[in-house]
């Protein structure tokens, strides 16, 4: 088999697109695409892995668009920390309030990553599989069972990150004895699966695209010759002729040079709002473009974790082993993370417990918490949101953003069912807080603003058939169009409270293996019928 794929995007979801193909299919050449600039030697390394404190802080502010000279992002006052408060240093708000700026008033936080790796750069890594209604129910459940496992594999999925934390077991004893017999034993207290590869010392190595790319960006690799990434390269259109998607228009942002490239498999995966910006600007316009927008409304505390609660758990020596694990590792805040699963029906949201040394902001002098020997919890619960067509990115054909693509809009509102759900996350968010020690002034539950949590979904959603409501097929292939493949959170069509990088990755599995299989049938059928005429 020949085949030449182009790749718009070169976030985790692009490298799986990437891998999957070149790995089963020695004749395919890839060409990957990316607008934003390479941060890292390594491509698309997770930047929490850099340890120097203004190399790190240099390669996000080169990764925030056309915000990249405005230092970090604030919103509404608050800061900036890893996967916790809004606007996460290295993205860029959709709504930034310049020249060229998108409108999301109903959705402020909505932010992007620009860089190779896109969100890969920058995420933190939570793993956690789709469970109960998260599920996709037109997937048989063998074959969803098996992606996850592929997806599991591409991003280095472990159970067992910090499982010698002294302070994360206690913690997770407590819990555990606060919730326990409330939940089936499938949903107790447990340590979050994160993509990460541990060290011998009780470090890890924290998963980016490159960990999903593995071998492809050795130069002296056997991919070398078959995979190219290109960064500073926006993709404006995809072309296509009488239904069938023949390659992409490419831009050179540098020099502003326009090109054609020829494919004979185009796969969009740029994020869940450019994604479809670059479908519509192609008039590759499914009904549901766009629309079916959800997220996961975030409530947000931090928690004092108190001595006399603790004692229980861990002993001083157990804290003072803890400080030295810490200390190997200063630049990371983070040294265990515990969970409550979504569990249908009582417990539609997903909990998380993040051990940290540090609060996220500064602590009045003078706080009975400040300098807490035994540290602090950020705790989060994400809540899912029903797909409604109303909750949409829409674009304009008229107005263009900054990159003069089509202006992007997003409506977004919260129903009486999503509100309800918030209410319940914050009792349960109380009483882990009462049963751990207590929240630190200014850490009490709180609902972020929308679009805080990166997890954009629906926006391409799939569909068991193409009715008006969906997208892409199941194997995410654009209804109308054949050759032309979207993937990314967008695809996901349920209600998640769950973080859906393994999801998309196992979907992105799902189609790329799909398209290997239909490839080698073609290649097959034509050798067949090359013999039958030369016979």
């Amino acid at each position: 088999m020949t085949q030449r794929v182009v790749i718009v995007g070169s976030g985790p979801i692009g490298a799986t697109f990437a891998r999957r193909i070149l790995e089963g299919d020695d004749g395919a050449t890839v060409l990957m695409v990316e607008l934003g600039p390479q941060l890292t030697e390594r491509p698309g390394m997770n930047l929490r892995n850099v340890a120097d404190a203004s190399e790190r802080d240099a390669a996000r502010t080169a990764a925030q668009g056309p915000q990249a000279n405005g230092g970090v992002q604030a919103l509404a006052g608050h800061i900036v920390q890893e996967g916790t408060i809004t606007a996460r240093h290295g993205t860029h708000l959709v709504d930034f309030g310049g020249p060229g700026s998108g409108h999301a008033p109903s959705f402020p936080a909505a932010a992007l990553a620009t860089c190779v790796g896109g969100q890969g750069a920058h995420w933190t890594c939570a793993t956690p599989e789709p469970r109960y209604s998260e599920r996709i129910v037109f997937i048989p459940d063998d074959e969803w069972d098996a992606h996850l496992r592929d997806a599991e594999a591409l991003l280095h999925v472990t159970h067992t990150a910090f499982q010698d934390s002294p302070i994360g077991r206690a913690i997770n004893a407590r819990l555990t004895d606060t919730f326990a017999d409330e939940f089936p034993a499938d949903s107790a207290p447990s340590i979050l699966p994160v993509a990460a590869d541990e060290r011998p010392d009780g470090t890890v190595y924290w998963a980016g695209t490159d960990t999903v790319l593995g071998p492809l960006t050795d130069a002296d690799g056997p991919f070398a010759d078959r995979f190219e990434l290109r960064a500073g390269t926006l993709a404006r259109r995809v072309l296509h002729d009488d239904g069938t998607a023949t390659g992409v228009l490419l831009e050179d942002v540098a020099t502003g040079r326009r090109y054609e490239e020829h494919a004979d498999t185009v796969v969009l995966a740029a994020d869940a709002f450019r994604t479809p910006q670059i479908l519509w600007a192609s008039s590759i316009r499914p009904r549901a473009l766009g629309h079916y927008l959800t997220e996961h409304p975030l409530v947000f505390s931090v928690i004092g974790l108190a001595e006399e609660t603790m004692r229980r758990y861990a002993t001083t020596e157990d804290l003072e082993r803890e400080l030295a694990r810490r200390a190997l590792n200063p630049a990371d805040p983070v040294s265990a993370v515990n969970r409550l699963p979504f569990w249908d029906p009582d417990h539609p949201f997903a909990g998380q417990f993040m051990y940290t040394d540090r609060t996220p902001f500064p602590l009045a002098e003078g706080s009975p918490w400040a300098g807490n020997a035994w540290g602090y919890v950020t705790a989060g619960y994400g809540m899912r949101k029903l797909p409604r067509y109303e909750d949409a990115v829409t674009f304009s054909d008229t107005g263009t953003d900054y990159l003069g693509m089509p202006t992007m809009t997003v409506d977004y509102a919260l129903t009486e069912h999503e509100e309800r759900e918030i209410e319940q996350a914050k009792q349960y968010l109380t009483r882990a807080a009462e049963s751990l020690g207590g929240f630190v002034p200014g850490g009490e539950p709180r609902l972020m603003p929308a679009g805080t949590s990166l997890h954009y979904q629906g926006t391409l959603r799939a569909g068991a058939v193409d009715d008006g409501t969906s997208v892409c097929d199941s194997w995410s292939r654009v209804w109308g169009t054949r050759n032309l493949i979207v993937g990314g959170n967008g695809v996901i069509p349920t209600a998640t409270a769950a973080n859906p990088t393994l999801t998309s990755v196992a979907l992105a599995v799902r189609a790329a293996d799909r398209l290997l299989a239909e490839k080698t049938a073609e290649h097959a059928a034509t050798s067949d019928h090359a013999v039958a005429v030369g016979a």
